[in-house]
């Protein structure tokens, strides 16, 4: 692979401005970037409002602010996230609501609030076929809400089990399993037992190589088959569910287990962290900086388990905190950021000739 020889460097393409406060939360529309569709993407920011970008289609590497969606959420929008089919957005918000907004003819228009949480909504994430939502909060519940027909949104499953602020929800990206992360330094998953009962069916924590502090967020890698997670502990780790590692229960589920830590490359709370379909994982911190890991091909075989190496570092990405990591979903290795300097950062992973 590439990676093992190569030499790689960060290129940053186009600081984007036009937030007045912290970003906080970065998400590419899934249906764009592809078959000549310009790359769509929304940020939102403490400023109140979320922000669409979408590519210039008369250069590649510039991108233009097409909407401000604003005078729907009261307090900061804290996460945003398309459908699998790119036609919704959803945002979340500290003012305890989550808005669902549709492209009308290049217009958005909110169609839909959801209403529930006692406080801060913070994270959000729509399942693999789009007919299901999560939403989490510092009110220490996930609510699951099933889409209607229409605008209509029903709240199916309120789950409960962390004991503190749960910072971010993820679905499985083939399977209609839920994954939260929280201040209470645990992972859990959820499933429903096929009757409409959710229930959490694992924890991934300490004593088991958890975090030993909060987890701020998740990713998973291209076949579902791999997680890693980052945390206040200044840690990533790599987590596996796989059949041939070890058997499924009787229900056929494969309980996730832990893989790697990856320690020692940040030195402050590592917020984000992002997993490229081609199997490159970024990390952003509130050290202001950028790390990027690659799976070491040339590990010992005597190591139980994948080794990942650092490929390179990005010290100063940003003035201040770095919120939000994303990779794009095009082929090219494009990775967004966002930060408490109230900018968006666009980067080109590219290789540097000997």
């Amino acid at each position: 692979m590439e990676f093992v020889d190569g030499r790689f460097e960060l290129r940053e393409i186009q600081k984007l401005e036009g937030h007045t406060d912290r970003v906080w939360s970065l998400a590419w529309n899934p249906a764009t970037g592809v078959d000549g569709i310009p790359s769509v993407f929304a940020s939102c920011s403490g400023d109140k409002t979320v922000r669409i970008w979408e590519q210039s289609s008369s250069t590649s590497s510039s991108w233009l602010c097409k909407a401000v969606l604003e005078d729907t959420h009261t307090r900061t929008v804290r996460s945003c996230s398309w459908s699998p089919s790119g036609k919704l957005l959803a945002t979340a918000s500290f003012d305890a609501t989550t808005a669902i907004w549709e492209n009308v003819g290049g217009d958005f228009e909110c169609i839909s609030t959801l209403e529930g949480h006692e406080n801060e909504v913070k994270s959000i994430s729509w399942n693999a076929s789009g007919s299901l939502l999560a939403t989490c909060s510092r009110d220490k519940t996930v609510w699951i809400w099933e889409v209607q027909v229409g605008s209509e949104f029903d709240c199916v499953a309120v789950l409960t089990g962390h004991t503190q602020d749960v910072k971010m929800v993820q679905w499985h990206p083939t399977m209609d399993i839920l994954f939260s992360c929280s201040y209470d330094n645990t992972i859990k998953v959820w499933a429903d037992d096929g009757e409409d009962e959710w229930s959490c069916i694992q924890t991934l924590g300490e004593p088991n190589n958890g975090h030993s502090s909060t987890v701020w967020a998740l990713s998973f890698d291209a076949s579902g088959d791999k997680m890693v997670t980052c945390s206040d502990d200044l840690t990533l780790k790599i987590w596996g569910t796989d059949s041939t590692m070890q058997p499924a229960d009787t229900d056929g589920f494969a309980p996730w287990r832990h893989l790697y830590t990856i320690s020692g490359y940040h030195d402050r709370t590592i917020f984000s962290v992002h997993w490229s379909r081609e199997g490159i994982i970024a990390s952003g911190a509130a050290d202001d900086a950028i790390r990027i890991f690659v799976e070491n091909e040339e590990k010992d075989g005597l190591v139980d388990g994948p080794l990942y190496k650092l490929l390179l570092k990005e010290e100063k990405a940003h003035d201040m905190d770095i919120n939000s990591v994303q990779w794009s979903p095009g082929e090219k290795r494009l990775l967004a950021s966002a930060s408490d300097d109230g900018t968006i950062k666009m980067w080109e992973l590219a290789s540097v000739s000997c």
